[in-house]
């Protein structure tokens, strides 16, 4: 909820406080879903969904479009409830986790260890842990309660421009009132894998093959990753965040991002890229598996939803 302040002005709307539902009763069925990307295997496993206001979405949008987009992607209630898609990469001898969950964040989220026991894959076996942001519901499942690594095994990645961000002294007066656990939490994840963390910047391999790339905006040092092999593959992270609204309106604003004008120029510059090459795509809080294309659709883009690549051609 907003409370008093106005919902209209973005920065109150970064500064909602995310509601805290009942964990939703179908996330614990979601089987991990698999695919082949050339050398690589391609693993998207849930940890659960998060609920938001839908107040988050296009708040500077004029009202008129943005409620009749709002209708059309079928948001016209108080709240959504955006997945969490957690890719899983097997390479050669490497297991490579792209984000950790969000334990203690809400109630929906923190599927993720459960998932993973349950395919047979122990948490000491991964050996690469590749943080895309820190965000509560992408690097609280780093650490479990007893401040122990919950991947023990595992070199970390992150963001030089991130980690910065998060760690420095200044951080509290770069953030809303109510995002201020966002840092706390960070710098608690962060401080966990300090002796094991390899920074990170654009251009920069966690492996052969797969590569940074910055797309800053929704944080001031978020990366996506691009992995080569077959068409194209790019983790988004939170780059674009629900495909429904921001495909078809890429400059659009959303709530939580901390920067609209280098979030918006991010996410054209990569919506664009990805229509024109046809890359796969993996979006962390699209409906899940969270796996599919751009097409350039006018002025904006249409999703389409599964890895198998369109027969199209613009």
């Amino acid at each position: 909820m907003i409370g008093s302040e106005d919902p209209t002005d973005s920065r109150s709307v970064r500064a909602a406080a995310a509601p805290t539902p009942p964990a939703p009763p179908n996330v614990g069925t979601r089987a991990p879903y698999r695919f082949r990307h050339g050398p690589h295997e391609v693993t998207i496993f849930s940890d659960g969904q998060l609920m938001l206001p839908t107040t988050l979405l296009a708040p500077q949008a004029p009202a008129a479009d943005r409620r009749a987009a709002l209708e059309i992607a079928g948001l016209v209630s108080e709240n959504y409830e955006p997945a969490a898609n957690i890719p899983l990469i097997r390479s050669g001898e490497d297991l490579i986790l792209f984000d950790t969950g969000g334990v203690d964040f809400q109630p929906g989220l923190g599927w993720l260890s459960r998932h993973l026991t349950t395919s047979g894959i122990d948490a000491a076996s991964i050996t690469k842990v590749v943080l895309t942001h820190g965000h509560p519901d992408h690097i609280w499942g780093t650490v479990l309660a007893d401040g122990a690594l919950r991947f023990p095994n595992a070199t970390y990645y992150a963001g030089a421009a991130e980690w910065d961000f998060w760690n420095h002294d200044d951080v509290w007066t770069k953030l809303p009132d109510a995002q201020r656990p966002f840092a706390i939490g960070a710098r608690r994840q962060y401080a966990a894998v300090r002796d094991r963390v390899i920074m990170m910047r654009s251009g920069d391999e966690v492996i052969s093959g797969i590569r940074a790339i910055a797309t800053p905006g929704h944080t001031p040092g978020h990366l996506s990753f691009e992995v080569s092999g077959g068409d194209g593959l790019i983790i988004v992270g939170d780059v674009v965040t629900t495909p429904s609204v921001y495909f078809p309106n890429p400059k659009w604003t959303f709530g939580f991002d901390a920067d609209d004008g280098q979030a918006i120029d991010s996410r054209v510059r990569l919506l664009d890229r990805a229509a024109r090459e046809r890359t796969i795509l993996l979006g962390y809080h699209w409906p899940y598996p969270g796996v599919g294309y751009a097409e350039r659709d006018g002025a904006g883009y249409h999703y389409l939803q599964g890895h198998d690549r369109p027969d199209t051609v613009e």
